[in-house]
Order: C-alpha cells, then structure tokens, then sequence
C-alpha cells in the first residue's frame, strides 16, 4: 500500500511537472482543468493528487517500510515534496512528521478507523500537530477534550490529560479505561503501551461485528479517567484534582453500597457531595436540589424502602446539613470528605464481588489493595480472611473461576503447606483482577518468577516478570 501510494504520488508529480515545463511555467502554477481530460493518466486531475496523499498520510502511521532502500526513496520523496504553500505540501510535510513517530514509537497492530480515516479526510491534518482529538470523561461528569496522533501511546495520551486537568502522570495510580461495545456496565483497563487508534480500531471493530457488519454512526468510545491503584504512602502528594476525583469516585462506591457507613454518616457524605458539586444550598430550589442531591449522593439501599413521607423527612434532613455547610470552599470540603472516608481499612481498594467455592457462603467481596487480597463479608464487609501479596504463590484463571494459590505459613487457615482457594467470577473480571493484583506486586516487588499461562500467574516457568 506505501509502495503502491508514493510510487502513484511519484508518477503524477512527475507527470505535472512535465506539463509545467513544457508550458512554460513552474509546477506548482499549474491549475487543474475544469472538465478532466479523456485521458487522467496522462494529465490527472488535482484531486487524484490529494486522494494520493490522503492514502500516505494515513499509510505512514501504520508501520515503517522494512526495506532500506525504500524507506530512504520515501523520506526524499516527502522532503521534496513538503512545503506550506500548497495543499499537497502540506500533507507531505505532515507525512513526515507522522514517518518519523512512526519510527519513534514502531507500527500499528490494526487497521485505521473510522474516527482516524475521517480525521484525514475531513481536513488537512497540517494545520495541527495531533490531527485527532477525543473527549475523557471524568468521575465529576466533566470531560476535557485530548489530542493525539496515528502513534500516540495510552502512555502518552495520559501524560498530556494529566498535564492540562492538574494531575501528576501515570505514577499517581489514575489510568485510563474505555467502555464495551456491546455489554452496557463492563470497562476495559488500556494497556499503556497500546496505541490509542488500535483501541479505538478494535472497538469499532467489535461493534460493528455485533451489528453483522453495520456500523452505528451514533457510537463512539468513551474513555473514562479514574483511580486504579492507590498507594497510602502518597496521599500527602495528591494534587486537589485527584483529590476531587477520588471523592466522585469514593461517592460511586458509596451510593452503590461498597462502603461501609451507617445512615447518619451517610446523610453527612452527602452533603458534603452536595456542596462540592452543587455550590450553597438555595432555598428557593430547596425541594428540587436535595432530591438530586439524594438521588446522586446517597446509598441507594437506605432509601429505596422509603415511603414519601419517610423520603420527604430524608430531604428536610439533607438540607439542613447541607445549609450549615454555606461559604465552604469546595476544597475544604474535599478534605473534609477524604479524612472521613480514609479511616475505612480498604479506602482506595477495588471490590469484585465473587462466590468461594471452598466454603459454604453465598457471595463475598474481594478487596484487592495494596499490599493484600483481603476476602471481606458481603453485607458487613468485616473482614473475612486477607492474604498477603508475600504469601501468594499462584494466581489467575482457572477454567471459570479466578484461582488463589497461599502459603500456609503466612495464613491461619489451614495447615498444609499451601492452600488452594476458588472463586466463580464472570472472565472479564478475572481478567480484570488478575492485571491489578499483577501490578501492585510489580509495583512493590513481589514479582513472581512466572508469566500468564493458560490464563494462570504462577512461580512455576521462566524467569520473565509478569508483565
């Protein structure tokens, strides 16, 4: 497809640069005829030219020409061609610059898609450095729109989010996921070191694939950013973006019940939420604002059993604390929020909910934090059982269960030298569970010398870490 794109690119530049001369003047003072000629191989039209370069432009981002001597005919045929004057310079130059990213950050795994051909095609991608742009979505239900390239990494994507939104890079335990094509609640953490086209690539490639080959035009991606991994130790290095960010993310947990918290403690999280998000209480908006206030900010299984009298006394009592709360900054009460919720064990810790198979109990949380997988009791969430990352010897897919291998000298339940521990979870979880538990111990190391077997982390293999 390169070879084919420049050689046609080649062949018509020389073509009009022939029939310049031989009028006369310069190449590039040659207009295209209004009616095309009889014959367009001889004296193409200008619009062939730009559909040439349109081709390269999105060609060259996909990989680098493994043969020398053609990669060296490529970048003199596009430094020839490159200026700032006319329409084809200008996507040559762009050319350029995208062979040499490229090269910086090696090939594509996937076809263009369809966000990245339109991108293209709609406008000279010249004029901009990143010609592509996406909107990341934020647990505040605010978004800032990003730029990008055919190369740009998850890595680097991040980078630039962080930068422009005031969060620190990809040390502060925020990542990126994207939403599921076909299943409604179900996202994917992306790999840093993907491209971000391949991700949106394989996204439309699934979608489209559900709808037997039909595209819907009215779907994109959704990229969402959030807390994965949460260190203690760096709390104090939290900039007040993360800070407001983990408060949105902590309220999700706790309208969804995955947080411990009685009623009343409850009542006062979410007035607190309903003055960062909804500024002084108004009395003239009282009844609307705090049953939106209860609706985003309050758990959902203290006030479903509520009859309206019952939820109407819930309202009065949701706008009383929150008018004591009148000309708090948003940043204190952020502070005030955090110092609450951190006082739970497990703040900051992912939940999947799974059912042990080696035990009679119907269903339970698995807490996975930093240090330790801790086992807790679904309605309490007391803890049931923890095992360290430094006793965990196998981890991973087990046909449909997510499989946890442990010492027994690090744990008092059983007396064997390892114990050997089930839980039926749907895949995408253990997948899930499976990459955070991975890289926490990375991240602290207590790398296990094995890599992803059969869908299975073990100590048993090479030698290579689990990434």
């Amino acid at each position: 497809l390169l070879l084919c794109a420049t050689q046609s690119l080649f062949t018509c530049d020389t073509q009009q640069g022939s029939v310049a001369h031989a009028n006369g003047s310069s190449p590039t003072s040659i207009q295209a005829p209004t009616v095309p000629p009889i014959d367009c191989k001889s004296n193409p039209p200008t619009y062939t030219f730009i559909q040439g370069w349109q081709l390269l432009a999105l060609a060259v981002s996909l990989f680098v020409p493994k043969n020398s001597r053609l990669l060296w005919y490529l970048k003199l045929h596009l430094s020839r061609n490159a200026d700032s004057k006319t329409e084809c310079g200008k996507y040559a130059a762009y050319c350029e610059r995208a062979l040499e990213r490229t090269m910086q950050n090696g090939g594509r795994e996937t076809k263009p898609s369809r966000m990245e051909v339109l991108s293209i095609l709609l406008k000279n991608p010249y004029h901009h450095s990143l010609p592509h742009a996406i909107p990341v979505h934020m647990m505040n239900t605010t978004y800032q729109v990003v730029s990008f390239d055919g190369s740009t990494t998850i890595e680097e994507f991040h980078c630039t989010l962080a930068q422009e939104i005031g969060c620190r890079d990809s040390t502060n335990g925020f990542t990126l996921f994207s939403d599921d094509p076909i299943e409604k609640d179900l996202e994917h953490y992306l790999d840093p070191q993907a491209k971000l086209c391949d991700v949106i690539s394989k996204w439309e490639t699934a979608l489209r694939e559900k709808g037997s080959g039909k595209f819907e035009n009215s779907r994109v991606i959704q990229l969402t950013y959030k807390n994965r991994l949460y260190w203690k130790h760096a709390a104090k290095l939290e900039t007040e973006k993360e800070r407001l960010l983990l408060c949105y993310q902590i309220n999700l947990q706790v309208v969804q019940g995955r947080f411990p918290l009685s009623r009343d403690l409850a009542l006062e999280l979410a007035s607190l939420m309903a003055q960062i998000d909804m500024g002084d209480y108004s009395s003239d908006k009282s009844k609307t604002n705090s049953l939106q206030a209860l609706d985003k900010f309050y758990p959902y299984r203290y006030r479903d059993a509520l009859n309206q009298e019952g939820l109407k006394e819930l309202q009065d009592l949701l706008s009383a604390k929150w008018a004591l709360l009148r000309g708090r900054s948003i940043l204190d009460c952020v502070r005030i929020y955090l110092t609450c919720a951190r006082k739970w064990p497990f703040f900051g810790a992912a939940l999947f909910q799974a059912k042990p198979r080696h035990s009679d109990q119907a269903m339970a949380w698995l807490a996975v934090s930093e240090d330790a997988l801790s086992v807790l009791e679904l309605s309490s969430m007391a803890t049931i059982a923890r095992y360290p990352y430094s006793s965990v010897m196998t981890f991973g897919g087990c046909q449909d269960d997510f499989m946890l291998v442990v010492s027994a000298e690090d744990t008092l339940q059983s007396v064997s030298n390892e114990q050997k521990l089930l839980f039926a979870m749907s895949k995408p979880k253990i997948l899930e569970i499976t990459l955070l538990i991975a890289d926490y111990m990375n991240a602290l190391g207590h790398t296990l010398p094995g890599t992803p077997q059969m869908n299975t982390l073990t100590r048993n293999g090479s030698h290579r870490s689990i990434r």
